[in-house]
């Protein structure tokens, strides 16, 4: 059965507000537990906040009793993958069955900060998928040495480890790295986008796991589903176009270093950019019917980020009048 969760934004609340937000979301129905973003910088400054996740994921495990994973954080600049393996570890020997680890390759927004050449998307998705290689050799808790394109690695050996390796997710929008995906991860993340495409994303994702003898339905199918919802439309919309017009941006962002660019180009976004890409209605059905689409489309889970300031009436709003009428079978 399909489950719905709650996307916890650190680039918009302080850590222990969010901890907050996720224990209401718990008690409102959002089973699926969280996704939590991984970021150095928030998007645009107006967002305002970027806590180090790891340390919030901790208390959450804590506060909360659903399962949790990053959305998503890059292995391969800011953190060296052993890095990345040990926390993921370390939280998967703590929170059994609970932790998932969601990987991405990465912006400069996030990894431009410890300097260095910031290379083309092909080589980053090559030292992803080489830091998750290297990850998955270190949770067999075998003593690991590694010397590749990217990455070296002297004799590692992680002592605390979880009774079942931590599942590993990828979050991808394109067709290539989508099949190395269902090859060599756990399953994939994507975002919500326009249903050719998203089709596209998952058979080659398929295709991968088939090639490496796997069978593809033990692949969770994740969704990050963005929307703005208010009490109004006009608030409904003025929340998409402040608080998140980056995802208006319907371009490669990857290369762009600061948040202050970011609101340089957000004053560039229109509404009718966000098509497609998030849905911006204070029209609850429609809410519903969002959701549920992307439900007929064979997603196990979604994970809903209301991009606007009241998350509390947000969660008590969807959990009373939208989660009910989802069918999850």
């Amino acid at each position: 059965m399909a489950k719905i969760g709650y996307a916890a934004s650190m680039e918009q609340f302080h850590p222990t507000e969010l901890l907050d937000f996720c224990a209401q979301a718990e008690a409102a129905g959002f089973t699926a537990g969280f996704m939590v973003s991984e970021h150095f910088h928030p998007w645009t400054p107006t967002q305002g906040q970027s806590g180090f996740a790891w340390a919030f994921m901790g208390a959450l495990g804590l506060r909360t009793s659903l399962p949790f994973g990053t959305g998503v954080t890059c292995p391969t600049f800011r953190y060296h993958p052993a890095v990345v393996a040990h926390a993921a570890a370390t939280l998967g020997a703590m929170f059994p069955g609970r932790f998932w680890l969601g990987l991405g390759a990465g912006e400069a927004l996030n990894e431009h900060i410890v300097g260095g050449q910031w290379p083309e998307v092909g080589v980053r998705s090559a030292m992803m998928f080489e830091a998750i290689e290297i990850m998955n050799k270190l949770f067999t808790g075998e003593v690991v040495r590694h010397r590749g394109p990217h990455f070296t690695l002297e004799s590692a050996r992680l002592y605390t480890l979880p009774e079942r390796p931590v599942p590993i997710y990828v979050a991808t929008a394109g067709p290539v790295n989508a099949r190395r995906t269902g090859r060599l991860a756990d399953g994939m993340i994507t975002v919500g986008a326009a249903d050719a495409k998203l089709k596209d994303l998952w058979e080659n994702c398929e295709l991968g796991a088939r090639e490496a003898g796997k069978d593809p339905k033990t692949q969770p199918k994740i969704l990050q589903l963005h929307v703005s919802w208010a009490p109004t439309e006009e608030v409904a919309l003025e929340n998409a176009l402040v608080e998140w017009p980056n995802g208006g941006m319907a371009f490669p962002k990857q290369d762009i270093r600061n948040p202050e660019d970011f609101a340089a180009m957000a004053k560039l976004v229109k509404p009718e950019h966000f098509v497609n890409r998030m849905l911006i209605t204070a029209d609850l059905g429609k809410q519903v019917e969002n959701i549920q689409h992307y439900l007929a489309m064979g997603f196990d889970e979604i994970h809903i980020h209301n991009v606007g300031r009241d998350q509390a009436q947000f969660i008590d709003v969807f959990g009373r009048e939208v989660l009910p009428h989802l069918k999850l079978d």
